[in-house]
């Protein structure tokens, strides 16, 4: 099933795994670089054929070695009592999405430093592989597998936010001064003075050099930049929020619809006189989904009489779902991509509110809580 362009392949261990659309262009990328390149060059005298196999092999493990340095991270999190919302390979390799923040610098310290010494284990075993006097195919695959494993480690090491090496800089500069956000500031701009270098190295590599690397160097710099000024703004935005709950924001008795209403009756009775992007879907005192209004637009209209609510609506284990109690951070994170940007509020299984980023944004613009209105945005 694919969502935001993201391919869900399952769970490991507890922990959902999904890939990005963009990975399948690096695959084809380094098995090209390797079949038409490197194993030629480093392992003469076996065939195209030969060499296109140990190519795709040697990507497989490549990016199986990728999702075990991020399944590290997660699983070492989830000891750490963090929520995992799964692991996402992309185009930069993968990414472990947390939905809570870390409860402290030691445990920030030790989440960042799994990966790393996932990718170290694994290429010293690859190295070893190499080393065993193998057939010539083997030991090519082997020992570009340790190579690049051990480079990995090497670059994510590097002090840069959001690399682990910047996570494990961050967590001692927030256990030195006990202040996440200064720790924080400080580890972005690290950040992201590495990504400038980065694209001014890869911009000079590829220009005087005519090397595609430089390239690629720089579209990683491009990457190290926008990543550790997200990550900056998330911690600015984490501050302004502070102490606000959901109950100070949502927006109380919102308009809602019954599942069983046909969509005629919904437009006739609910949207000609209450316009709203969206409206909660009941079934007597119970919510059931979302409504957006959206979808109902592009319900033909000749259909509106014999389709129903519930037909049209998102159903409910599709929508955030929040208690009164939980802090407007905790909201964010749950109304960020990719899930919807509204939520229900939810209490003993009865419809409290409802919440939206805009209400967060709102927020956020005026810098404290937004009045609860009586019907939804």
């Amino acid at each position: 099933m694919a969502v935001n362009g993201n391919i869900r392949l399952g769970r490991i261990g507890g922990v959902e795994v999904r890939v990005n659309w963009s990975l399948l262009v690096i695959f084809a990328l380094i098995v090209w670089s390797l079949a038409d390149g490197v194993f030629p060059s480093q392992n003469p005298g076996l065939s195209d054929g030969v060499h296109l196999a140990m190519a795709i092999v040697a990507a497989v493990l490549f990016f199986a070695s990728l999702l075990l340095h991020e399944l590290g991270h997660s699983w070492v999190a989830r000891r750490e009592g963090l929520e995992i919302d799964g692991i996402t390979l992309w185009l930069f390799g993968g990414v472990s999405e947390f939905k809570t923040r870390f409860p402290s610098a030691a445990a920030e310290s030790r989440i960042a430093i799994a990966g790393p010494l996932v990718s170290l284990g694994l290429g010293v075993i690859f190295v070893l592989i190499a080393l065993a006097g193998l057939p010539s195919a083997v030991d090519g695959v082997a020992a570009w597998l340790g190579y690049i494993n051990l480079t990995l480690l090497v670059f994510n090491l590097i002090p840069a936010l959001p690399l682990d090496g910047g996570r494990v800089l961050r967590a001692a500069l927030w256990r030195r001064r006990g202040d996440l956000g200064w720790a924080t500031r400080i580890a972005t701009e690290i950040g992201r003075g590495f990504g400038y270098l980065f694209i001014v190295l890869g911009i000079g590599m590829f220009i005087f050099q005519g090397s595609f690397s430089g390239a690629w160097l720089a579209f990683i710099g491009w990457f190290l930049l926008q990543a550790a000024t997200a990550e900056a703004r998330y911690i600015a935005t984490e501050a302004a929020l502070k102490g606000l709950r959901v109950r100070e924001l949502m927006v109380r008795n919102p308009v809602t619809v019954e599942g069983d209403h046909t969509v005629g009756q919904f437009m006739d009775e609910v949207a000609r006189s209450r316009r709203f992007t969206t409206y909660p879907v009941v079934d007597g005192d119970r919510p059931i989904g979302l409504l957006a209004f959206g979808a109902v637009v592009a319900i033909p209209r000749t259909e509106w009489d014999s389709r129903r609510v519930r037909d049209a609506m998102i159903p409910l284990d599709q929508v955030p779902l929040l208690t009164e109690d939980e802090t407007a951070v905790e909201a964010l994170t749950a109304l960020s991509p990719p899930t919807s940007n509204r939520g229900l509020v939810v209490e003993n299984g009865h419809l409290a509110g409802l919440l939206s980023i805009t209400d967060l944004t709102r927020a956020l613009e005026v810098g404290r809580p937004a009045r609860p209105a009586a019907v939804s945005p």
